[in-house]
């Protein structure tokens, strides 16, 4: 009988991990006054392709979706590549867009400006992170 019900914790894993997880892809991001989750097509990132970033900015307190922002997303490689772009509202609330273009492979210096109004007296929160870029897909797949 133990063994039955110790293996029901095992189970329950098994089958919950069978399903897609869109969470688990997402990236989690803080900073003083905003949460983000940030996702990216494709995933992972590859070189030589465009890859869009969807970043979702929720206020850190009261957790509402901060809708009238501004901001930026960019990253730097270990041989000094850059890539940038500014955020561009999407339909959904509290939803943001950009496109990087990674020229290299490996580690890239990413990072987030974002600030809740367009009011160039409001400081600019930034967040970072190391972004890994993988080899470039083969042309044709």
């Amino acid at each position: 009988m133990l063994r039955r019900l110790a293996l029901v914790p095992l189970v329950v894993a098994a089958i919950a991990s069978c399903g897609p997880n869109p969470k688990a892809l997402e990236l989690r991001l803080w900073s003083d006054n905003y949460a983000f989750r940030v996702t990216m097509d494709p995933m992972p990132p590859r070189a030589l392709e465009p890859i869009v970033y969807r970043l979702v900015v929720q206020d850190k307190k009261t957790g509402q979706p901060i809708e009238t922002g501004e901001g930026r997303i960019f990253a730097t490689s270990a041989d000094r590549a850059n890539t940038s772009d500014g955020l561009k509202k999407e339909k959904e609330v509290g939803t943001y867009s950009g496109r990087l273009f990674f020229a290299t492979t490996g580690d890239w210096a990413a990072a987030i400006q974002f600030r809740r109004e367009k009011n160039p007296r409001l400081p600019l929160e930034r967040v970072d992170w190391t972004q890994a870029v993988n080899p470039a897909s083969e042309p044709g797949t």
